[in-house]
């Protein structure tokens, strides 16, 4: 089980005073996505960094920006961090990864396999396990086991409500089919 991501968690600490009272959760969230992402395709180190920078930004726009359509402002956030890290060449995939990690339907046949799986990830923990994309019950059990909720879910539902509220023709803005 991915316990320690140095990266994930620098990312993270980074933001703390942006995620306010959301930190835990978020990054139990973070961890989770990340964990299922390496149970469903497991790689090498390359792999492992993109993994934790696509994590640690697929929603941070939410804070950082303070808006529900967190998407642009996600992708902004990682491919500042790329720019500034030297791995710009990593920006098309990462920014595919945060940007179909809501999509509802399978991605087109020659999508990268790592924008396939990271959409599967956070499937699984946003479901709480509901779909696993055959990953175990106990494996998926495990990781949530590992990494509470932290009333991640709570805040996304109420963060749905008040948009919603606001904007009752377009609730959910990041949505993708």
């Amino acid at each position: 089980m991915l316990t320690a991501l140095p990266t994930l968690d620098a990312l993270l600490a980074a933001h703390a005073a942006a995620l306010g009272d959301d930190a835990t959760g978020y990054r139990h969230h973070a961890y989770r996505v990340a964990n299922f992402a390496w149970l469903l395709a497991p790689g090498d180190a390359d792999a492992l960094e993109k993994l934790s920078i696509a994590v640690a930004f697929h929603d941070l726009g939410i804070w950082t920006a303070g808006t529900f359509d967190y998407l642009p402002p996600s992708r902004d956030l990682a491919r500042a961090h790329l720019h500034a890290t030297g791995r710009a060449d990593w920006c098309d995939e990462i920014d595919a990864m945060i940007d179909a990690h809501h999509r509802i339907r399978e991605l087109p046949p020659g999508t990268r396999a790592s924008v396939e799986v990271f959409r599967r990830a956070d499937w699984i923990d946003v479901s709480r396990g509901v779909r696993r994309f055959g990953l175990p019950r106990a494996a998926v059990r495990e990781v949530i086991a590992a990494f509470p909720n932290a009333g991640f879910h709570r805040r996304l539902v109420g963060l749905t409500l008040q948009r919603w509220r606001r904007h009752p023709l377009d609730p959910l803005p990041m949505m993708r089919w």
